[in-house]
């Protein structure tokens, strides 16, 4: 039972005991210890076996009880009758961006609704009208937040699916069956959004491989099963197909199966035009197979440099192999600094210290700790004696940890005028500013282009964050023109963020290349709330890497002597 499954497990029961009504404070402790067993340096099975669990604070007796039987045998009779005293639409129902535990119990007793569907039939009718703390606007919202659900309904976060499928593959390796693996796919292709996870294997003993994959303990269903293709539900509920394929096959399967379709379409075409035949299984000259032991030789027989799987997308990169211009790009080996972290001074888990130790044991040269502006009350954003206190022990912390470099920052609230928080005479002392907003998500596309435009213009801003405020499959975008913003940051020599936080990753891949040829800077920020989030900098170099961006178009792969004189001459 890994620490994942089980955070999870005690957030859903605190969700549960809230969708029953239960006390807050049952609920609010499930949560609390969550969030101590989240941040836990030490072995949960350790800790259970040593029984030094219920040692941990805002662990008590009742709650070590639970844990101890979870990790012990992997189920918790507790959670297993509370979840049937639910029913499931109703956990399903808080994916509907806005809609609490509160309301959906009212809906559940109110109105008898268990499901979204009966949701949505009932906003139809027009039901939820009158019921205490409903109303029109809430109806509509929730209709909206229907149809988002629906949008993305069987889609997953990369890095969810991504952790997975690394698990599997481990496991598929293990059995020994295995000749080769490889995770294809979307996932190969680094997509924030993915549907299902694509494994391609090669074996001699195939059946016997399937016959171990249907197995594997984070099974649920198995959907199909086949000598060469197996089809089977995650308990996580994500959808697995593990091909199996003849060695010889692997490397055109492995091209083919990592997609794009529109990429192998422009391939395919390409192939035609040489009077070759391409497919999963090989590139033909006639009935004759031309032998390829790699997926580079494949490119290199249709006369192209190799496509790294992320630009494999048919956005140029066929037009920009043929000319030998496909760019080297960005790796996570090349970052030497972070920018946008917070601390326990506004809402971040760790204190400043824990982040900047954690910085340097990534091997990092510098960090800039951003916390939030005054006018993030929501986040205990920063007063100005605030401010001074932690200016303080950044001073103190440079000369105990000479080898790190920390700069003084901030992640100002971009106002809705499009003016920073604080006064000119402190905004001026900080080493970077990142400009972000937080609040008034529904103006105009106009209104909100001319705000961020604005706080583009403050020659106090460094960095624009996370510029279109998405969080992916809850919320999108706020209406704005990104083409513009991109004009303003190239106009005015800003940088443009792009947010690694797994559940941002933003600004997205699409635009990243119109911005870097408009010689547009990037800063790939991990926007870390904890010392683990630190090392979320590798999903923003993927996304770095699908923009087609290399080392020199992001500033914190300088050193950090090039970094301060980028930012002074700001």
């Amino acid at each position: 039972m890994d620490k994942k499954t089980v955070v999870d497990i005690l957030n859903e029961i605190g969700l549960l005991l809230e969708l029953k009504g239960e006390n807050p404070f049952k609920s609010r402790a499930y949560y609390n210890a969550a969030r101590v067993i989240e941040l836990l340096d030490e072995d949960l099975e350790t800790l259970v076996k040593e029984d030094r669990l219920k040692d941990v604070k805002g662990i008590g007796e009742a709650l070590n009880k639970k844990l101890t039987e979870l990790i012990t045998t992997g189920r918790m009779e507790y959670y297993e009758k509370l979840k049937e005293s639910v029913p499931p639409g109703l956990i399903e129902m808080l994916k509907i961006p806005g809609l609490g535990p509160k309301k959906i119990k009212t809906l559940y007793e109110k109105l008898g609704i268990t499901t979204i569907g009966e949701l949505e039939y009932a906003c139809l009718e027009n039901r939820l009208l009158k019921l205490p703390g409903f109303g029109e606007k809430t109806q509509k919202k929730i209709l909206e937040g229907i149809q988002f659900v629906k949008q993305y309904s069987g889609h997953h976060l990369y890095f969810e699916a991504y952790e997975e499928a690394t698990k599997i593959k481990e496991y598929i390796d293990g059995t020994g069956l295995a000749i080769k693996s490889e995770i294809a796919g979307s996932l190969r292709r680094k997509k924030e959004i993915v549907k299902d996870i694509d494994i391609l294997a090669t074996s001699k003993e195939a059946l016997k491989l399937m016959d171990a994959f249907v197995n594997y303990d984070g099974v649920r269903e198995v959907i199909a099963k086949g000598e060469t293709k197996t089809s089977v539900v995650l308990k996580s509920g994500i959808n697995v197909d593990l091909r199996v394929v003849k060695e010889e096959e692997f490397p055109y399967a492995l091209h083919h199966f990592t997609g794009s379709k529109e990429h192998n379409t422009a391939m395919r075409h390409r192939a035609k035009s040489m009077g070759i035949k391409m497919n999963e299984y090989g590139l033909f000259k006639g009935d004759h197979l031309i032998e390829c032991k790699e997926e580079e030789e494949i490119f290199s027989k249709l006369g192209l440099l190799y496509i790294p799987p992320e630009l494999r997308e048919d956005m140029g990169e066929i037009e920009a192999a043929e000319k030998g211009e496909i760019p080297v790009l960005v790796e996570e080996k090349d970052i030497k600094g972070v920018f946008h972290v917070h601390t326990t001074y506004s809402d971040g888990r760790n204190s400043l210290e824990d982040m900047v130790r954690k910085a340097r044991d990534l091997g990092y040269k510098y960090i800039a700790i951003t916390d939030h502006s005054k006018s993030a009350f929501y986040a205990n954003g920063l007063t100005e004696e605030m401010l001074l206190r932690q200016w303080e022990e950044i001073d103190e912390l440079n000369k105990k940890y000479p080898d790190i470099v920390i700069l003084k920052g901030i992640e100002s609230d971009i106002l809705p005028d499009g003016s920073l928080d604080y006064e000119e005479e402190i905004l001026k002392r900080f080493d970077m500013v990142v400009a972000s907003i937080h609040s008034h998500f529904r103006m105009s596309k106009e209104e909100m282009t001319k705000r961020v435009i604005k706080a583009l213009e403050n020659k106090y801003t460094k960095i624009l964050g996370h510029p279109t405020g998405r969080l992916l499959l809850a919320r999108d975008s706020y209406e704005i023109d990104v083409y513009a913003v991109i004009d303003a940051a190239a106009h005015y020599g800003k940088i443009i963020e792009i947010n690694s936080n797994p559940f941002r990753l933003d600004l997205d891949w699409r635009y990243i290349k119109y911005a870097k040829e408009k010689g547009v800077k990037f800063a790939i920020n991990p926007d870390a709330h904890s010392v683990d989030g630190l090392e979320d900098v590798k999903y923003g170099v993927g996304i770095a890497r699908k923009g087609w961006l290399e080392a020199r178009d992001v500033i914190n792969t300088y050193e950090v002597e090039e970094v301060l004189t980028i930012l002074r001459n700001m």
